[in-house]
């Protein structure tokens, strides 16, 4: 069984613990997590069922069915031509698939309007909820097939001095494509001196110079999970001490939060464990994030590791650990790597040095 299905499973069980008659799934990343299929949503009406039991079933354009049963473990797939009613032939596919006359059905939280309404005309006695009921719960906790994939993205270095920013980050990104990177996990952040204090600066015509800290948050996909890494690096010439004291405040909080991971421990914790290092040293009102986020499919999901948080955490969870320090008109020191809860702690996903020198 791929871990395709043994999602897939998962996701019925969990439909027949709420009362559920059927998961409806429309391209996104719900439907890439429950059958490895990564398409954008179009204009045609391609939609994944998951009964609360039974063979789960696709609805597709005829022109994407070969790839669709080649890309995917799916069994059952049903198909619908250019010269069809989609609507008609949805209804026929419903009926033929056992959903109710009137179900409780959940539908992929990013489904068109068009595409809900078109669910709703089929089955008018329906009740909708999203299928983030089920399916947010389950992908909290990677399975080996994710964690694996997140483990082989990996990182770089790069003598910048005279670059400007926007030269730096295609380089990066030269790099990552030329390590076999799919393509960018989200647009590659260079900040330089002043412009590492915007911690979503991404990167602009500011040219590196020497002894100044430089912001370097960037990652690729592979199997379609994102890496995610920041560094904090000067490339040549001496640091001031300011910017070697930030960065070894940031450093040591980003130690403690890893340090912290754990089954069982609280979300809110590891946010915690960074942010009173950094209180602790005089620098907290500039550290104006959560310590970090969940990553999967999603280069930004679940679980939040902030203030607050009070969820439990649990094998399999991935998230980054990314504190920072941010002197605005200055210069910003943030240092992240990502995180595996183990049994008996953390892993951390990423090697490099996490040092000032590159």
């Amino acid at each position: 069984m791929t871990p395709f299905e043994r999602r897939t499973e998962t996701v019925q069980a969990a439909l027949g613990d709420i009362g559920a008659d059927a998961l409806v799934c429309v391209p996104g990343r719900t439907l890439q997590y429950l059958t490895g299929f990564e398409e954008p949503q179009r204009d045609r009406h391609l939609l994944f069922v998951v009964p609360r039991s039974g063979e789960p079933a696709a609805f597709l354009p005829s022109l994407s069915a070969a790839q669709f049963r080649t890309e995917t473990w799916v069994r059952e797939v049903d198909t619908w031509g250019d010269g069809d009613d989609p609507v008609a032939a949805l209804s026929a596919f419903f009926d033929d698939r056992g959903v109710p006359a009137a179900p409780h059905l959940l539908v992929d939280d990013t489904m068109w309007a068009t595409f809900l309404q078109d669910v709703r005309s089929v089955r008018p006695d329906a009740t909708v909820g999203l299928a983030s009921e089920v399916v947010a719960d389950i992908r909290l906790r990677k399975d080996d097939a994710e964690i694996d994939a997140l483990r082989a993205v990996r990182a770089l270095g790069a003598d910048a001095v005279g670059l400007t920013e926007a030269e730096l980050a295609g380089r990066i990104e030269s790099f990552l494509t030329d390590a076999g990177g799919e393509r960018l996990s989200f647009e590659t952040i260079v900040g330089s001196g002043p412009n590492g204090a915007m911690p979503h600066h991404t990167h602009g015509d500011r040219e590196i110079r020497a002894g100044e800290p430089v912001v370097l948050d960037f990652g690729t996909r592979i199997d379609g999970y994102p890496s995610d890494q920041t560094r904090t690096v000067v490339f040549d010439g001496d640091p001031d001490e300011r910017v070697q004291e930030v960065h070894d405040v940031v450093r040591r909080a980003q130690a403690a939060a890893v340090d912290a991971v754990g089954p069982g421990v609280i979300a809110g914790a590891v946010d915690d464990a960074a942010r009173s290092v950094i209180e602790a040293a005089g620098y907290g009102d500039a550290f104006i994030h959560r310590t970090g986020h969940g990553v999967g499919l999603d280069v930004h999901e679940p679980p939040d590791i902030a203030a607050g948080n009070e969820l439990e955490l649990r094998p399999g969870m991935i998230f980054s650990v990314e504190p920072g320090i941010y002197l605005e008109g200055d210069f910003g020191v943030r240092i992240e790597d990502l995180v595996v809860v183990s049994d008996a702690g953390c892993e951390r996903l990423n090697h490099t040095s996490r040092g000032l020198e590159c």
